[in-house]
This record gives structure tokens, sequence and C-alpha cells, in this order.
């Protein structure tokens, strides 16, 4: 072992050196990079605006990229868990092959992780390096009933959550030494502290998109297709594979969707001072508690898959008097359940052996063993029922249950069929507050904001106006209609429902941003209306920004 690698094994844990030593030998870490102070002891209101003044770097970007499909089989990993707390572990489990293929492969990695944030505009923050170690191909897993792919892979590195890690969004790029080829792995970062504003990931629907290793998303199914349907489950113990639709971003390999929905947001939020926690969906559903630490929950993106208990969390709390933003599109459509990681080996498979884990073959049966929560995910209704066309075009189902509340609830409005679409954002109550020195009138629109879902079918609740609306177009020329939301809580809090995935467009372009273009349309880029809008509704919660 090299000096360095003895120099730089004195920072591990005790814990991390046994794994260490007992899945691969040898782990490398370099020292934090941030001071000694932890989180807790520092000043909370001025928390992320002091974080960002630290020196940013666009190195958080891949540069090279090569995928196989969906997939990047020279360079991939995953996470043992979405989000956790500064000085918790995190289990990495990584696979590398080379350029020409063939058994035995080996080479060293080294992980470089970053914040995602504002950094001066760069958009990240370089943090640690861990490595290099040893790495070796992973086989992917054998395909079992519902055509689950959940990995049984070795660990390959342990690492603890420096006490020092502000709670944000962040990325592992992985590098190795036989090849320049880069991937991500993506974990969020929370804490427990009070603060203005939650920015929820959406990383349920990460993983419903998730088609690694080859079209295995929540989507996908033996015939008859039904990819509206409850037989298809997915793991979150896989690598994200590249994401499907919309926009082509290869260089987000895997990082599920945050770097093409949620980062401009996460961004614009770091950039002007705003006092901002990060959790995950699977935190909303755990953690009821969390939201009431906060005045203001941010829904972001893509959100569309929820667990029944994250519905009923976030209502109780905006019924307590949370403040809710959807900058959202497709929110809450589909009910979700959430069960323990499964482990789904050849060992396990209830038939002949020697089965082809690259695909064939007779699928493995699920074991009865439970393992880590809320690591397997399936759908299992549709908030709020389906609409009478949805019903009659027979695009969803069967499901055990039909009844379930309607998002709209919550929201203020809900998907719609045709879902997919895109629009002009046009102003229909120019009066309301949420336009104070906009300079909008009625009928003006920002281009191209609304897409490629969107919300209609605004609820009845008291004091709700829409205050902006239009018709949708998709590709098919179907149309559909959009309208975006503000209602006021039972406590003098409100809920604005954006009612367009592509809101946080409007927001920011940061480094590495690559706008979507979908169903002939797509937004323009940074709107100051929209970005007004958004202060706006927040200083309507009680939010102010620290600079």
């Amino acid at each position: 072992m090299s000096r360095y690698m003895k120099d730089e094994n004195k920072n591990l844990s005790r814990r991390d050196l046994l794994k260490g030593a007992a899945q691969m030998g040898l782990l490398g870490t370099i020292p934090p990079s941030l001071g000694g102070l932890k989180t807790t002891d520092l000043p909370k209101k001025g928390l992320i605006s002091e974080e960002n003044k630290k020196a940013g770097t666009t190195d958080w970007q891949l540069t090279y990229v090569k995928s196989n499909n969906y997939r990047s089989p020279l360079i991939e990993g995953y996470c043992s868990k979405t989000s956790l707390r500064a000085g918790e572990p995190l289990d990495i489990f990584l696979s590398a092959g080379g350029l020409s293929g063939g058994k035995g492969f080996k080479t060293d990695m080294t992980i470089d992780f970053y914040r995602i944030g504002y950094y001066g505009g760069k958009g990240g923050r370089f943090m640690q390096r861990i490595g290099p170690f040893p790495i070796h191909t992973q086989p992917p897993p054998p395909i079992a009933e519902h055509r689950l792919r959940s990995c049984n892979w070795k660990i390959s590195a342990s690492f603890t959550i420096p006490d020092d890690w502000v709670s944000g969004v962040y990325v592992g790029k992985l590098s190795c030494t036989a090849h320049r080829y880069q991937s991500y792995i993506i974990f969020i970062v929370r804490d427990d502290r009070k603060a203005d504003i939650m920015f929820q990931t959406s990383d349920t629907t990460w993983q419903a998109y998730n088609k690694w290793p080859d079209q295995y998303s929540l989507y996908d199914s033996d015939p008859p297709l039904q990819p509206h349907s409850s037989r298809t489950w997915v793991s979150f113990d896989r690598p994200y594979g590249k994401y499907p639709q919309v926009v082509d971003q290869p260089l987000s390999q895997g990082s599920g969707e945050f770097l093409l929905w949620e980062y401009p947001l996460c961004y614009w939020l770091e950039q002007q001072g705003y006092d901002v926690t990060y959790c995950s969906n699977i935190d909303t559903h755990a953690d009821r508690g969390g939201l009431n630490r906060v005045k203001c929950f941010l829904s972001v993106g893509h959100d569309e898959y929820w667990t029944l208990p994250m519905f009923e969390n976030v209502k109780s709390a905006v019924d307590n008097g949370l403040n809710a933003a959807f900058l959202s599109g497709n929110v809450s459509m589909w009910v979700i359940d959430l069960q323990s990681s499964v482990d789904i080996t050849p060992d396990t498979i209830d038939g002949p052996s020697g089965l082809d884990v690259t695909g064939g073959g007779r699928p493995a049966a699920i074991p009865v063993a439970k393992g880590r929560p809320n690591r397997t995910m399936r759908r299992i209704g549709r908030f709020g029922g389906e609409t009478e066309t949805e019903k009659a075009l027979g695009i969803m189902g069967p499901f055990e249950q039909k009844e379930w509340p309607n998002e709209n609830t919550l929201i203020g409005a809900r998907t719609m069929y045709p879902f997919n679409g895109s629009a002009d954002w046009i102003v229909s109550n120019p009066d309301h507050w949420i336009f104070e020195g906009t300079g909008m009138k009625k009928g003006d629109r920002i281009p191209g904001l609304v897409g490629w879902e969107h919300h209609g079918d605004p609820a009845a609740i008291p004091g709700l106006e829409v205050i902006a609306e239009g018709t949708t177009t998709n590709s098919g020329e179907e149309t559909s209609y959009y309208t975006a939301t503000v209602y006021p809580g039972k406590k003098g809090n409100w809920v604005f429902n954006a009612a367009t995935i592509l809101w946080s467009m409007g927001l920011a372009q940061p480094p590495g941003l690559v706008p979507p273009h979908s169903h002939f349309g797509g937004p323009h880029g940074v709107d100051e209306r929209v970005q007004k809008i958004t202060a706006n509704f927040l200083k309507r919660c009680g939010i102010s920004t620290t600079k």
C-alpha cells in the first residue's frame, strides 16, 4: 500500500475500515475540505448564503459518457440510501467494464463528491474525494417476478457523511483508470433544523422512469403491454440509467431526473439566498414531523409518484398552516406502495439453475425475507380515480382499490388526459397579488412554459383562484387544458400550483442544463416574470432572502 493510501486511511471510521476490508480490502479517502464547524453550530438563517460564498467549480459536470442504450456498463453505481443525515454511513455499489468487454476486468476508481447549488454561477462545489480503490465488473441481476431488477452487488466503498456537510443534493462523479468515461451516483443530505423552505426532490419519479439495465422502468411490462398497471415493480437498488424522454442529456447519466428539471430551481433559490433545506420523496413518506420545521414545502419538476402517507402528510401539514408551492406538473398522479429491499440472486431462483442473468430464462421468485425499508416500489392506483376519458380509453389498471383522494384537493388542480402537451402560460387574473410588480396584463403570455405535463381541473376549494389558463397541444394534435391556481389555507397559509413541469426553466439556466423541447414546444429560458411570481409567493408566505 502506498504512503498516500496509508495516510488517507487514518481518516476512516472503524466501521468504514472493517467494511472496506471485508468487501474490497482497500478504501482511500481525502480529508474533508470544509471547515471544522458542524452544521448544527452554524447560523441557521444564513446557512445557505454562507455556503454559497465558498468557491465553486464546473468540474462537477461529466465530460465523457458512453452509453449502451440506457445504461453505462463501462462505469456505473448506486447508493444504499436515497437520503441521509450528516454523520450517517452510506454504502456505495460500483461496477466498471473494459472497452473490449470480457470477464475478469478490474480497474481502480475514484469518486469526487460535489454539492449542487449556486456557488458564484458555477453550479457546484467540490467537497471530497474517496479512492482510488479496486473495482471489477458486477453482473446485472436476474429478472424476478414483476420484472423486478434488484442488484445484489458487493459493497465497493463505505463513506460516512462529514458532520459539516450542509443539507443539499450531492452527486458523486465516478472515474476510473482504465478509460476516460464517467458517470454519477446521487443522494440527498437532509437535516433536522428549522428552515424557511423545504425542497423535496422527486426521486420516486426518477426511479419510476429508470429503465436500467434495459426496458425495466415502471412503464415496461410483459405482454399484454400495460404501462399503467401494478404488474411491474422497480428497485432503488440499481444505477440510474439515461433518462428516456423529452430531453436527451447523456451527461446526466446516473443522476435520475434531478439535473433535468429540479436543478434550475435549486440554483435560483441558493443564488437568491433563500434559507432552504432538502429532503427526498421518501423522507416526506416516512417523516411526517419533518414538515413541521419549515414555512413552505416545494414540489419540484416532475413529481408524479406519491404514496398515500406522502399525500396525507403534506395535506395534514397544509391544513395546519404549512405553505406549499407545486412548481411542478403531473404531481401526485399515481399512488405507489413502498416495500423493503429484496435480494435477487441466482440462488433464490424458483426454477432451473443457470439462469441467464442478462435477461433470459425463467423469472426469479421474490424472496420473503425483508431488507432495508422503502427500496422497492410499485404502482397501486390513480389519485382521484380515473377520469371518464381515461376509463373510456382503458389505459389504466386494473387496480385492486379504486377510491383514492383526489390530488387536486391538495394541489389545486390535477393531471388530465392527454397528459402530455405544450403551451404558453397565459395570465387570466392579472389583479391577483402573485403578479405584483410583473407588469403582466390579462392575456399576456410566457412562451412555451407549459409542458410537457401539466395540471387542470381546478378543485372546488374555498377561495381558490385560477391565475393562468389555456389549451395545450400534444404531438398528436390532441388538446387538453391547464389551470395554474392559488388558494388560501385554513391558517392564513397559501398554496400555489404553477401547473407545469417546466416552471424552473424560467428561473435559471445554470451550467450543464439542456433545456427540453417536446410536443412541438419549449420554454424560452430565464424570464424575470417567472422569477418575480415565485418571489411574490414566497414573500406572501413570510419568506425573504438573506441578501
